[in-house]
């Protein structure tokens, strides 16, 4: 357990008999002191009990202190201000918790105490065209997500739902039929099929009967036309292996790839269902379900059923959510979607728990927009690409160059891997490290950055640690489990980083943000700069050295591990 669990542990049974139900309980939380010089962690919760219960903060801060029992983690609690404890954690309790944690697999993260089942949607992309920068966001944001959920001990499906049964497969069959070039289509599937999308949806775009002709051949495919099914047939079974391709050169797999078309069959019986619980009403000539109780959605009713006896892709999602619930039982449904669908999965989860499924706890984890230096879309931006396999192609160039020019004499191959590690790293970190529900401008320079908060400085870190092994092994010194004693105030502002990492993950899960995680590994970056700036290991005296050396190793360990849970690679040497 981390020093902040430990810590709360204690206010909590500090608390035990205080009438706090008239008190936010996030407002009784311990949290990392703001500014070092004031202590490690502190409580600021006396100020708003001392509202609640009519009382001084002081006194308040007073009685919990005299209940309060941190003898074994930190020194005697210190109150500050109006009514704040501050907490210093006891050096022997440091060096204890980096033993445990150099001899732990987890490097001292606990498992939760109860694991919940958990359903996470993402990437799912439409089928119809190639993968752009637009799909960075959800692929890396909800493989990270996935990752540290797992990590933490949930139990995890990933399921890919991919786009390949509405208008936008149509408008792909309109083009197949009058303008595709099938040598095209056999080299690169998805760039002939996003070629024939634009080409029709530019047509659409002007005239009407375009865009009827799209939806009629949508219309087709989905009441079971033996042409239309062909084709579809076709451009799916040429579309998925690129796409495969694609997520593995990145390091993402999903459990599941269940398509709009899988649910195809489902649709009806959902629809009858909505109708005989009285969860759809009919609405001139459509279905739909009406959100009269929710100040948001009461002028934004969700349509089931068209007028004309078709079902939308608010339909596949609702059946995608009772088939889930069927099969998994989850606890909780995540959707790793753009910010823009919000009002979307406000409809969706408000449908479903009126349909009955309240149990189930649903989040849409919704993101920014990445922007290019003039700050607009990056997709719009002249002179880069949206294409996602050029974006990466890009980063591995600009990579290989960087390391090229560090080492002329690098082998071609050492070169090609850490061009691969470092830009594909480069690009998901520049992704991860901003708040997600944020806007980010795109630059080449700052996401390959070897200084500051981007990912080959942290690659760097843990490069530059394995080169300190490298060193005393040519000097003979042999690692050996020794045990971690703290002196110097940088290894000890070390070791605190260190004991954090829990910490770290567990803010990284209360809303889904990677970027909690990425902050702590630049802080920890940070922290053994300056470690190593002012402690040398393999010139220092025996014992001194093999606790350096092990405060070494399970920093690499923790750098390696938390940049694994973003899904991003270490290289033993840069």
């Amino acid at each position: 357990m981390n020093a902040k669990s430990q810590l709360q542990n204690a206010i909590d049974a500090a608390l035990q008999g205080v009438d706090i139900s008239g008190v936010a309980p996030e407002t009784l939380q311990v949290a990392r002191a703001t500014n070092p010089q004031f202590g490690d962690y502190q409580w600021n919760g006396a100020l708003p009990l001392a509202k609640a219960l009519k009382m001084k903060p002081r006194d308040i801060a007073a009685d919990v202190l005299a209940r309060l029992d941190v003898s074994d983690i930190a020194e005697t609690p210190e109150i500050a201000g109006a009514g704040f404890l501050n907490f210093r954690i006891k050096t022997s309790w440091l060096g204890n918790a980096l033993d445990e944690a150099a001899r732990s697999e987890r490097l001292g993260v606990a498992r939760v105490a109860k694991s919940r089942r958990i359903v996470i949607d993402y990437p799912s992309p439409n089928v119809a065209k190639p993968l752009h920068v637009g799909h960075i966001r959800t692929t890396f944001i909800g493989d990270a997500v996935a990752r540290l959920l797992r990590f933490a001990g949930h139990q995890v499906v990933s399921d890919n739902h991919i786009g390949d049964w509405g208008t936008p497969v149509g408008k792909v069959i309109v083009g197949w039929k009058k303008y595709r070039d099938e040598a095209a289509f056999e080299r690169a599937p998805l760039d002939e099929m996003g070629r024939l999308y634009a080409l029709v949806n530019e047509a659409c775009e002007r005239e009407r009967a375009a865009m009827e002709e799209a939806r009629l051949e949508t219309a087709k495919l989905q009441s079971g036309d033996a042409e239309n099914r062909a084709i579809w047939e076709i451009l799916r079974a040429g579309s998925l292996p690129q796409l495969n391709a694609l997520w593995a050169r990145v390091g993402v797999q999903t459990d599941e790839i269940l398509g709009e078309s899988f649910y195809q069959p489902m649709l009806a019986e959902v629809i009858e269902e909505l109708k005989a619980k009285g969860v759809a009403t009919e609405s001139q000539g459509a279905l739909i379900i009406p959100f009269e109780d929710d100040a948001h959605l009461s002028d934004k009713p969700m349509m089931v059923r068209k007028s004309d006896g078709s079902a939308l892709y608010a339909t596949t999602d609702l059946a995608t959510v009772k088939y889930r619930m069927e099969r998994w039982a989850p606890d909780e449904i995540i959707y790793v979607v753009d910010a823009r669908q919000s009002d979307h999965f406000r409809q969706l989860f408000a449908a479903a728990k009126k349909w009955g499924y309240r149990e189930v706890r649903f989040k849409h984890v919704a993101f920014g927009t990445i922007l290019g230096e003039d700050g607009k879309p990056i997709s719009t931006r002249a002179g880069v690409t949206s294409k996602l396999e050029t974006l990466l192609d890009e980063a591995q160039k600009r990579a290989t160059a960087m390391a090229r020019e560090k080492n002329p004499a690098l082998p071609d191959a050492q070169g090609a891997e850490i061009g691969r590690v470092v830009g594909i790293g480069a690009l998901k970190y520049a992704d991860l490290a901003p708040n997600r529900t944020s806007d980010y401008g795109f630059s080449w320079d700052k996401m390959l950055a070897t200084q500051g908060n981007a990912a080959p400085y942290l690659q760097y870190a843990y490069a530059r640690i394995q080169s300190i092994f490298r060193k005393a092994q040519s000097e003979g010194i042999e690692m050996e489990n020794a045990p971690i004693r703290l002196v110097e105030a940088s290894e000890i502002a070390l070791g605190k980083q260190i004991t954090r990492f829990g910490e770290a993950i567990d803010a990284a899960l209360v809303d889904y943000r990677p970027n909690a995680l990425c902050d702590y590994l630049y802080e920890l970056a940070g922290s053994f700069a300056a470690f190593y700036r002012d402690c040398p290991v393999t010139q220092a005296g025996a014992e001194v050295r093999l606790s350096r050396l092990a405060l070494c190793d399970l920093t690499a360990r923790v750098l390696q591990t938390g940049l694994g849970l973003l899904g991003i690679e270490t290289l033993e040497q840069m």
